[in-house]
């Protein structure tokens, strides 16, 4: 069965473009490049990478990037927009690179979209040099647990935000833009078992706040969608 990507690409690199979506804008690139650039500059692997944008922008902070992607269309968006750039054709479940040759490995928002996540996150730990480390962007768990339910118009003319099954493990599809794609819910102890297995330690935890107001905001700060970990590796 189809995770919608290959059919998705197109309207996902009109959509992102160079500068990225809402929540990207004003909700984690700030973040996620600091916490980033707080360790120096090094070899950083994006696992996930779609389109390229944040190698991009990692390589503008001095960073020597990876990028790999099962979705051949978005590698090749990504090939064309940095022609001398390293991007590879394959899933974080299974990556090619050398054990213990990098620093920083990311997933910025693609855990969400593996279907084997405890082997994405072994192989991201696996990459990592001794002391390196992985820093991750994700939604939610609550997020997740939304679909298809999410805000709703309630008859006293209220909003509320309403999630069911937050325990029970999934996909979810989801759709907007023409973009039509798979993602999982899971609870989120389920990635932090992964991860503490995995013998990364936590060192950093956020869950930002949009840097911009206005109605989407507003609905943002009441119900966030996203979540910033950083995790090491010993």
């Amino acid at each position: 069965m189809s995770d919608g990507w290959d059919a998705s690409a197109e309207a996902w690199i009109r959509v992102i473009g160079t500068d990225g979506d809402w929540g990207r804008r004003h909700v984690l690139d700030a973040p996620m490049l600091a916490r980033a650039c707080a360790g120096g500059a090094g070899r950083a692997i994006d696992i996930g990478c779609g389109e390229g944008r944040f190698c991009r922008m990692l390589q503008a902070r001095g960073f020597e990037t990876v990028g790999a992607d099962p979705t051949a269309a978005l590698i090749a968006q990504a090939q064309a927009l940095d022609r001398h750039g390293d991007y590879r054709v394959e899933g974080g479940e299974a990556l090619s690179a050398e054990g213990g040759s990098f620093d920083l490995a990311i997933f910025y928002l693609s855990l969400i979209d593996i279907g084997d996540f405890r082997a994405a996150i072994a192989e991201a730990a696996r990459v990592l040099k001794p002391g390196g480390r992985l820093l991750i962007a994700n939604l939610q768990g609550f997020n997740t647990a939304a679909v298809p339910l999410g805000w709703t118009h309630e008859p006293d003319g209220s909003r509320r935000f309403c999630i069911d099954h937050y325990l029970t493990e999934r996909q979810v599809w989801t759709a907007w833009q023409g973009i039509g794609i798979r993602n999982y819910h899971r609870p989120f102890g389920l990635y932090m078992q992964a991860l503490l297995s995995a013998g990364l330690r936590l060192v950093h935890f956020d869950e930002p706040a949009p840097d911009c107001d206005g109605d989407k905001a507003d609905r943002y700060r009441r119900a966030p969608n996203f979540l910033v970990m950083e995790w090491a590796k010993a």
